[in-house]
C-alpha cells in the first residue's frame, strides 16, 4: 500500500472512502469531523444522537455519502478519551479503520491526522503512528493459498491536512512509520514461513538479499567456520538436523568516527521439535516461530539502515534447526562453547540458549557492546506474561531503562524480571561448568542466569518474546501468526543510541 500526504480539505478528497473521527462523550462533532458532519447535513450528529456513534475506542461507524460528497463512505473512528489517547493507541485506531473499510473493498482511502489536533499529540509523531499502525494492521500472510482473497488489499492511503506549513513534519512521520512498519512486515513474513520454507540455509539467502538491498556488511559462516571459532553449542543442537546451520552476521556503520557498536543477537531455531527431549505434538506447528528473534534483529538492521542514524550496530543470528535423529544430541552431553566454558545438556529442548551462549560470546568477542539478545526462549515466560508483555533481564540497570523506554515508545511492552544470584545455584552442574536448564521453577530467569555466563562484564539485556512473537487472533495492529515484536523496541534503542 502506498502512503501519502497531501493539502486538500478532506470534504473534497476523491476516494472510496474518509475517515474522521471522534472522542468518547462529545455531542457537536467540530474541526474536520464537523465539516464532514455539514456536508452530510448532519448525519453524524443524529447518530450520536441516537446512540449509535459513542467515539469509544476502537469503534469505526460506516455511513454512506450517497453522493453528498465525492467519497462513497465516511468512517468515524472512536478515539477514545481524550485524555487516554497516545501514539500506540492511533496505531490500533489505524488498524481497525483500514481492515474495516478493506472489508468493504475500498481501494483508495483518505485520513485526516488523529491526534495532532485537541489530542495534543506532536503532528509527526501523529503521521509517523498512522503510517505504522496502517500498515501493521493491513498485514496477511497469503503466500501459501492459491485462492485469491475475498477482499482486495488497499492499494492508497491519503493522509490530508488543510494546513501546508505541517506537511513537512507529516511526510518526515510518515518515512519513519513505513520503514519501521516494512521492516516489522519482512520479520513476520519470515517467521510465518513454515519451516520447509525458512531453513538456516534460506534465512542466510533473506539476510543476502537485506544486505544487497541496505547496504549491510554481511558474514555467513558454515559449519567448518563455526568449528576454527570453537562454537560447540551450536553445532551440539545442529547435530540432529541435516539441514546446515548458518552464524550470520549483518553490520550497519553509520558512524565511521567511531569504534562502538551495538550488539543485537537473535535466536534462530527455524524449527524445535524439542530434539531427544521431543515436545508434545500439540502446537508443534508453531515452532516454526522459534527463528522470531532472528527475524527480528535481521528487520531491525534493514530499517535502521533506511534511516540512517549516526551509529554502528552489528546483529549476529546463530540459525539452526533442533531434531531428532541418529546423531543428535542428548540428554547428558557436554558441549564447550566460545568462550571455553563447558555445559551439560540435561534437556535438549533448552537449545535456544546453546545457540544463544556461542552467539554472545562472539559477539563479546567481537567487540559489540552493549549487547541485546531477543528470543523466543522460555514457556515459562509465556505462563508469567501472557501474550501481552515480553520479559526482560540484564547486568546493567542503565541499560535495561534505555530498552523499556525504547519498548513503550513503540507500544511494545517489557517486564523487567529479578535475576538475584541465589537463582543462579539452580543450574550448577556436578559434571561441568554450567548445565543448561535450571528446572521448572523461576525457567525464565535460571535461562537468563545461564547466558549471564557468556556476556562476561558487557552491559547485556535479554529479551523472552516466548509470549508475545505469535498470537492466534488479532487485536489492533497485532495481526494473527506472528507480531514481529522486538523490531520496533531495537530500531528505537538504535536511534536514541545515535550521535
Amino acid at each position: 500500500m502506498e502512503v501519502k500526504v497531501i493539502t486538500a480539505d478532506i470534504t473534497s478528497v476523491k476516494a472510496d472512502a474518509i475517515v474522521v473521527n471522534l472522542f468518547e462523550g462529545v455531542e457537536h462533532p467540530g474541526g474536520a469531523t464537523g465539516a464532514v458532519d455539514k456536508a452530510l447535513d448532519g448525519a453524524i450528529t443524529k447518530l450520536i444522537e441516537q446512540g449509535e456513534i459513542k467515539g469509544k475506542l476502537n469503534e469505526i461507524s460506516i455511513i454512506h455519502s450517497l453522493g453528498k460528497i465525492p467519497a462513497r463512505i465516511v468512517a468515524v473512528a472512536g478515539l477514545g478519551k481524550q485524555s487516554e489517547l497516545t501514539p500506540d493507541r492511533i496505531r490500533g485506531i489505524a488498524a481497525e479503520f483500514c481492515r474495516s473499510l478493506r472489508r468493504l473493498n475500498c481501494r483508495r482511502i483518505a485520513t485526516i491526522i488523529h491526534g495532532a489536533g485537541v489530542g495534543g499529540i506532536e503532528p509527526e509523531a501523529a503521521s509517523q503512528a498512522l503510517t505504522e499502525g496502517s500498515l501493521l494492521g493491513l498485514y496477511r500472510f497469503q503466500k501459501h493459498i492459491t485462492k485469491e482473497p475475498e477482499n482486495q488489499d488497499i492499494e492508497e492511503l491519503l493522509i490530508v491536512e488543510r494546513d501546508a506549513a505541517k506537511l513537512p513534519a507529516l511526510e518526515q512521520g510518515c518515512k519513519k512509520g513505513r520503514a519501521i512498519a516494512e521492516a516489522t512486515n519482512w520479520a513476520r513474513d519470515l517467521i510465518n514461513e513454515p519451516a520447509n520454507y525458512m531453513t538456516p540455509s534460506d534465512m542466510a539467502k533473506m539476510a543476502e538479499g537485506l544486505s544487497k538491498t541496505h547496504g549491510l556488511s554481511l558474514t555467513i559462516m558454515d559449519r567448518e567456520q563455526m568449528e576454527k571459532e570453537g562454537m560447540g553449542a551450536l553445532l551440539g543442537v545442529a547435530q540432529g538436523s541435516r539441514q546446515p546451520p548458518k552464524l550470520i552476521v549483518l553490520g550497519y556503520k553509520g558512524d565511521k568516527s567511531s569504534a562502538n557498536t551495538l550488539g543485537f543477537v537473535g535466536k534462530g531455531i527455524t524449527f524445535d521439535s524439542g530434539g531427544i527431549s521431543i515436545k508434545p505434538s500439540e502446537g508443534m506447528t508453531e515452532m516454526k516461530s522459534d527463528m522470531a528473534g532472528a527475524a527480528s534483529v535481521m528487520a531491525a538492521l534493514g530499517a535502521i539502515a533506511r534511516l540512517k542514524p549516526k551509529v554502528n550496530v552489528t546483529a549476529v543470528v546463530p540459525a539452526t534447526e533442533n531434531l531428532p535423529g541418529g546423531n543428535a544430541l542428548k540428554p547428558g552431553d557436554i558441549l564447550k562453547a566460545v568462550n571455553g566454558k563447558t555445559i551439560e545438556v540435561v534437556n535438549t529442548d533448552a537449545e535456544g540458549r546453546l545457540i544463544l551462549a556461542d552467539a554472545l560470546s562472539y559477539a563479546v568477542k567481537q567487540g559489540l557492546s552493549p549487547l541485546v539478545d531477543l528470543a523466543t526462549l522460555t514457556g515459562a515466560c509465556r505462563i508469567a506474561l501472557g501474550d501481552i508483555n515480553s520479559g526482560i533481564l540484564g547486568n546493567s540497570h542503565e541499560l535495561i531503562e534505555r530498552v523499556i523506554k525504547a519498548g513503550a515508545d513503540a507500544g511494545e511492552r517489557l517486564w523487567q524480571m529479578p535475576m538475584h544470584e541465589e537463582y543462579k545455584e539452580l543450574n550448577k552442574s556436578d559434571v561441568a561448568d554450567i548445565k543448561n536448564s535450571g528446572g521448572r521453577w523461576a525457567g525464565t530467569i535460571t535461562a537468563a542466569h545461564f547466558l549471564a555466563e557468556f556476556v562476561g562484564d558487557t552491559p547485556w539485556v535479554h529479551i523472552d518474546i516466548a509470549g508475545t512473537s505469535f498470537r492466534d487472533k488479532e487485536r489492533g495492529y497485532l495481526v494473527k501468526g506472528a507480531t514481529g515484536v522486538g523490531v520496533r523496541t531495537l530500531i528505537n534503542l538504535a536511534l536514541a543510541s545515535a550521535r
